[in-house]
């Protein structure tokens, strides 16, 4: 039959775990192994960025003079869903859910929240495949962060799709979801110079 001999065969998590550990930039998406795309000096700042304002005040036990209670990770594997195998740029998991430091690889714990920053090659497997599946998976929060365009956005769950909670570009400061307790100036995942905020 037509199609038959173009078929590839479904990939499976013990399949993209037999690459070696350290050639491993890979996810598995759809039953198919993907290379994620080479980081690019923006994708890499911007990813930093997002980490160095968030894990500070977040990870750490809730109480205090910062607001804690999360699991602040950054390019590990996590399985979101059956056979889907992703490397957020970062990902966070509520202490409250998760009270244990989620460990191994993949990761089998569900996230709160997934931030993914656009590379030119992965700008459509970000915004509609991993979107879809994260959505499905009941991720809370998707933050895309898009270099190009120098801005964040924040996607909220909800039961009919993502809702676009907060959108904001280089040279805005938003409190967003759901780490609303911290300003984050945009322009720093941008390469703007913290000191001046």
């Amino acid at each position: 039959m037509a199609g038959e001999s173009d078929a590839h065969p479904i990939a499976t998590v013990d399949d993209l775990l037999r690459i070696p550990e350290g050639e491993r930039f890979h996810e598995l998406i759809g039953g198919e192994i993907v290379r994620k795309a080479t980081p690019t000096g923006e994708h890499g700042d911007a990813q930093s960025a997002i980490v160095a304002r968030l894990k500070g005040p977040y990870q750490r036990r809730p109480g205090g003079r910062h607001p804690g209670g999360w699991w602040i990770f950054t390019e590990v594997e996590v399985e979101v869903a059956p056979g889907e195998v992703y490397r957020p740029d970062a990902v966070g998991w509520r202490r409250a859910r998760v009270p244990e430091r989620p460990l191994g690889t993949p990761i089998r714990v569900v996230p709160d929240w997934v931030c993914e920053v656009l590379s030119p090659s992965n700008a459509r497997v970000d915004t509609v495949s991993k979107l879809r599946v994260y959505h499905r998976a009941g991720v809370s929060h998707y933050w895309v962060v898009d270099p190009r365009e120098e801005t964040l956005t924040v996607l909220r769950h909800a039961a009919e799709g993502y809702l676009l909670a907060q959108k904001a570009a280089r040279g805005e400061t938003l409190r967003p979801e759901p780490f609303a307790e911290i300003e984050l100036p945009v322009g720093v995942l941008f390469g703007d110079d913290p000191d001046d905020e």
